[in-house]
């Protein structure tokens, strides 16, 4: 029987890869809801909105797919998983068995009460969201972003290199203050204002005005902005509403060992966005939206499965494109506190270290600067202290 994976994006495409790499040869089959062949994700907010072509990019070419060997079943979506059986239901009406299950379903973005049926509302996760997105774009005038994560703030510099008018609407009063704090927060946020873009923060969205299609977004404070085109990146829940009668553990995704073993179930994996597990790099269980993460999983469950030594979790890193800039997170700033930070997004680099209370680097962003961020996550990586990177030949982290 094999191994099966459901999903067919970058967790499930790369632990196929690393299964192989490592000299499996027993049959792997891969389940796919969506229709395109295995395409990478970071590019749906960034190139597949810029004026180019629009198109996936694809995660593995037509000869690579070939030699994976690789029963590849798109459109095809999960609907129940029998342990006892040892089984997946999909919704080509098939049975699918198993030896060994990797789960990565990935998520499913949130939506807005009262979006359902109103044209010109959009969330933005996957490749066909990116096509109707960049349609709309071509003649869109007033369009209104709902959130300012990475999914928001990069569609709002995406928006702005079309012309049009951009608001940015956020609950928090200081975009990202939750995970960067209210300095770095602020200064990425001016990131935008430095673009035309309106930011409307500390304020949420009380109701979509339109009929059939979005014509305004009503905010919680009693103003209506004007809109043609809305994208709500307000995050993401696991996709796990197949596996609620499997009995598996599911807490805010799969719950799992440090090898990604679904807990208490035999030769059951969870891999990507899906997998809550003991990192590391975090005190306790997290769930890692990073495509990096997803990379690095394929080699844990390939390894898991094979009965391999499994290589050591990188601290968790994430990077953003912004208005032409480059901006890079690694490790985890909300864990500690801003102890150094130099320079500003108008006047490039800029940078931010965060240590833990003994002094250790614990994070770090990095806008503009690869030599820089490099030098921040091997400093990460070593448990290194702050004073270390003081002594860096050309930086001057000022307090």
């Amino acid at each position: 029987m094999g191994t099966l994976i459901v999903g067919a994006s970058v967790a499930g495409v790369r632990t196929a890869q690393a299964l192989r790499g490592r000299g499996y040869t027993d049959s792997i089959t891969m389940l796919g809801e969506e229709r395109h062949s295995p395409y990478d994700k970071p590019p749906i907010s960034k190139e597949m909105l810029g004026h180019g072509a629009g198109t996936p990019v694809p995660l593995l070419t037509a000869e690579q797919l070939v030699e994976l060997d690789v029963d590849l079943r798109l459109g095809v979506r999960a609907e129940s998983l029998d342990l006892v059986n040892r089984s997946v239901t999909a919704s080509d009406g098939q049975t699918y068995p198993f030896d060994d299950l990797v789960i990565a379903t990935g998520v499913s973005p949130r939506t807005l009460p009262g979006s359902d049926g109103l044209q010109g509302v959009h969330t933005l996760r996957t490749a066909d969201d990116a096509e109707a997105v960049r349609s709309q774009l071509m003649t869109a005038t007033d369009v209104v972003v709902i959130g300012a994560g990475f999914i928001g703030a990069e569609f709002a510099a995406a928006a702005r290199s079309h012309g049009v008018r951009v608001d940015v609407v956020e609950p928090q009063t200081i975009p990202m203050s939750h995970i960067l704090g209210e300095e770095v927060g602020a200064e990425l946020s001016r990131l935008h204002i430095l673009n035309d873009v309106t930011m409307h923060t500390g304020v949420g969205v009380a109701a979509l005005v339109g009929d059939g299609q979005v014509d305004g977004v009503t905010l919680t404070d009693g103003r209506t902005l004007r809109a043609d085109l809305v994208v709500v990146g307000i995050g993401a829940d696991p996709t796990t509403g197949w596996l609620e009668s499997s009995g598996l553990p599911l807490d805010n995704g799969v719950v799992c060992d440090e090898r990604l073993r679904a807990e208490g179930a035999e030769r059951v994996y969870a891999a990507g966005d899906v997998a809550r597990w003991p990192s590391p790099h975090a005190d306790g269980l997290v769930r890692i939206e990073h495509w990096t993460n997803a990379n690095e999983h394929g080699a844990v469950v390939a390894a898991s499965i094979m009965g391999a030594d499994a290589p050591a979790p990188a601290p968790p890193y994430v990077w953003s494109d912004q208005y032409g800039q480059r901006i890079q997170i690694v490790g985890r700033p909300a864990a500690g506190e801003l102890a150094r930070s130099v320079g500003a997004v108008d006047s490039p680099p800029f940078a931010a270290i965060y240590t833990s209370p003994e002094g250790r680097v614990v994070g770090a962003l990095v806008v503009d600067d690869p030599r820089l961020f490099m030098k921040c996550r091997k400093a990460i990586t070593a448990g290194s202290m702050v004073g270390d990177l003081d002594m860096v030949p050309g930086l001057d982290l000022a307090t």
